[in-house]
């Protein structure tokens, strides 16, 4: 396995402490003693009762049933990755944050989630998904706790526990599971408009991506910067990919889900150990205060975004995951993120869905994670020291000396003490505020559709028809009244698109209705975005008798651009090609599915069997289908051609000759051949 580059991080020696390895070590209870035997309990003779004293079953037992903690409300399928981030220097200018300081490297905790399922659903169901980062800065921690979408479905924080019970399973039959394909969910949407935005990016292909490598990230709120002179901009965050952004197609997402539900976390863990590390650029939008009003939406508003274009992102630094956890108990579940946790240089602005989150995240680590000292966890301890006056509490792993646990004191000469912003002290930016307590909502924030226009504007023709068929098949699973309820909300986004859902489901189409906003992101469409061959997977349909040197060249060509590849054959073991050159074959067709490979290269043999030719032309419908690219050499090609799929898009021939490999490989970084669909 590639190792990361340079010294091991801080974080990462930090951690060194709590690592421990069991193998070749005698057993021992939770306090050191070294055990005799660990099959049998106590018991008053053979076949008497176990014995109260016997200590050593009650400590394992007690541990056993206290092993499990309260998985997450939100974000309980999650998976995680260590890695370090190095910044550019170009954010200095508007923010004293030391990390941020040109070459400054520092370790990060990365975790991606769904957001609706519990924790042992499956990955690649249509959902948000969460991207949080832990920076373990020497100033201490800062979370950026976000999504894989730039907006959210709420404006205020108030909203939360309703959201959520409505896009849970509903709790008369707890069903469906991590779906959001229900009467309850689709009935807040049509009552609540505000969310018309986020749910449209639901509906777009953004809700199912390829991998957690290729989605980008997003701080949803807007923040503020504040640099040296105590300036402020306003800042939204981003987390732009390396590979770009791509997704699967429905049909392949709803398959590989029970074929491999642990499909993105196993991509984020492989790539990781064979040293093919992601990596994303951290970008900002920075908008000087002055400017705060000259949009046409509220830039406090989380259900808005800002248009690149309109305020373009500045790259401020790179951050590479290059180390997998330990243990994902101790690491992924105990991690605990806090939008609250900030450092010098970063702070809040009057989003009130973030007001509200400030509050949210100390209250939920508290019940997960047993009590006040959820700092302690290793995975959550800073790199630089912390001292306050705090004792005590489950879980207190500090051992605090003196007697002094109070501020203002003279025995310890009123240590510990504040420090000046100059020294590195935190100081909340002074914004002025003023105005009578209310329970109501600015009316800047009172449009909820022509974002959500913008957003459909921005779509190529392929997105858009993905996009209709998601409501298509989200609202079909619910009854006419909410159907119609929604048709009515969608026609204020686009009467085409209306349209389109109502005849599918339906429902009468609506005669008018449609946003008069023409305005396109292109930023916003993942046709514009990098296409690169890196951690792709090809699937390899190979037998005995296959042209070694050929497929030699090709595989080689494969593993140069950082591309891995499985042999697939009618039984594991050995193939034996032409001349000689054996392969180990990886899959039988029962082991493996067409939908959990990017593209094929189909290569079979001379002799191939009936079954073997039968499950391979299974394989390649389903790439083709799916628009995925296809390479094809010897047998392969037959199978195409009585297929009926020679010359179409994405479908690579003529395996023999030397550029085979390079136009397979630029097939590949295509993601999709979406002209099969418009054809």
């Amino acid at each position: 396995m590639k190792k990361s580059n340079g010294d091991e991080t801080s974080k990462s020696r930090q951690l060194d402490q709590f690592r421990t390895d069991d193998r070749d070590q005698a057993i021992t209870t939770n306090q050191g003693l070294k055990l005799s035997e660990d099959e049998h309990s106590l018991t008053a003779g053979v076949r008497g009762p176990t014995l109260i004293e016997d200590f050593h079953f009650r400590e394992k037992m007690t541990h056993f049933d206290h092993e499990r903690i309260p998985e997450r409300v939100v974000h309980a399928r999650g998976f995680a990755a260590h890695g370090e981030f190095e910044a550019y220097g170009t954010a200095e200018p508007y923010t004293k944050a030391g990390f941020l300081k040109k070459g400054k490297k520092t370790p990060v905790f990365v975790r991606f989630s769904t957001v609706v399922g519990f924790r042992g659903s499956a990955e690649t169901v249509r959902d948000t998904r969460g991207f949080a980062t832990k920076f373990y800065t020497e100033e201490g921690n800062y979370d950026l706790v976000g999504n894989n979408m730039p907006v959210f479905f709420i404006q205020d924080a108030i909203k939360f526990p309703d959201l959520v019970h409505a896009i849970k399973p509903e709790p008369h039959t707890e069903m469906p599971q991590a779906a959001a394909a229900h009467n309850t969910f689709w009935d807040f949407v049509a009552n609540n408009t505000e969310s018309a935005h986020h749910v449209i990016w639901n509906m777009a292909d953004r809700a199912i991506p390829r991998s957690f490598q290729m989605m980008e990230g997003f701080g949803v709120h807007t923040f503020r910067f504040i640099n040296d002179e105590g300036k402020s901009h306003f800042v939204k965050f981003h987390w732009k990919p390396k590979l770009g952004v791509h997704s699967l197609v429905w049909d392949e997402a709803q398959k590989i889900a029970g074929k491999d539900p642990d499909f993105n976390r196993r991509d984020l863990w492989e790539s990781i150990e064979a040293g093919d590390f992601p990596e994303f650029e951290f970008g900002v939008q920075l908008l000087p205060e002055e400017d705060e009003f000259k949009f046409d939406f509220d830039v406090l508003d989380p259900t808005k975004l800002w248009p690149e274009e309109d305020v373009p992102v500045t790259m401020i630094g790179k951050m590479t995951l290059n180390r997998n956890v330990d243990n994902v108990f101790a690491e992924t579940e105990q991690v605990a993120f806090h939008p609250g946790h900030i450092v010098p240089g970063i702070d809040f602005t009057n989003d009130p869905l973030l007001q509200g989150r400030l509050f949210s995240y100390t209250d939920t680590q508290l019940i997960r994670l047993g009590g006040p000292n959820f700092h302690e966890i290793p995975i959550n301890r800073p790199v630089c020291p912390f001292h306050n006056n705090q004792r005590d509490g489950y879980n207190r792993q500090t051992i605090n000396r003196g007697p002094v646990s109070y501020h203002q004191n003279s025995i310890a000469n009123n240590t510990p003490a504040p420090v000046s912003p100059e020294e590195g002290g935190f100081e909340h930016y002074q914004e002025k505020v003023e105005g009578r307590k209310v329970r109501a909502r600015s009316e800047s924030f009172s449009d909820h559709f022509s974002q959500a226009k913008l957003f459909w504007n921005s779509m190529s023709a392929p997105e858009k028809k993905h996009i209709i068929e998601a409501y298509s098949f989200e609202l079909g699973k619910c009854d006419m009244p909410i159907r119609e309820m929604n048709i009515d909300v969608l026609k204020n986004i686009d009467l085409e698109l209306a349209r389109q859902v109502a005849g599918n489901i339906g429902v009468s189409p609506p005669a008018e209705g449609g946003s008069d906003n023409a305005n396109s992101s292109p930023a916003l469409s993942q046709e514009n975005t990098a296409k690169l061959p890196n951690s792709r997977k090809i699937g390899v349909l190979i037998d005995n008798g296959f042209n070694g040197k050929e497929v030699m060249k090709v595989l080689e060509e494969l593993e140069a651009r950082n591309m891995k590849y499985e042999t697939v054959g009618e039984k594991q073991g050995t193939v034996k090609g032409a001349d000689g050159t054996e392969l180990k074959v990886a899959h039988n067709f029962s082991t493996t599915d067409a939908v959990l490979y990017d593209a094929l290269y189909a290569v079979g043999g001379p002799d191939v069997s009936k079954p073997f030719a039968k499950n391979a032309a299974k394989f390649l419908g389903e790439a083709f289908d799916h628009y995925k690219a296809i390479g094809a050499a010897q047998e392969g090609e037959k199978w195409l051609e009585a297929a009926g799929m020679l010359g179409q898009p994405g479908i690579i021939t003529e395996g023999n000759k030397p550029d085979f490999a390079e136009r397979l490989i630029k097939a590949v970084s295509m993601h999709r051949h979406w002209d099969r669909e418009i054809n």
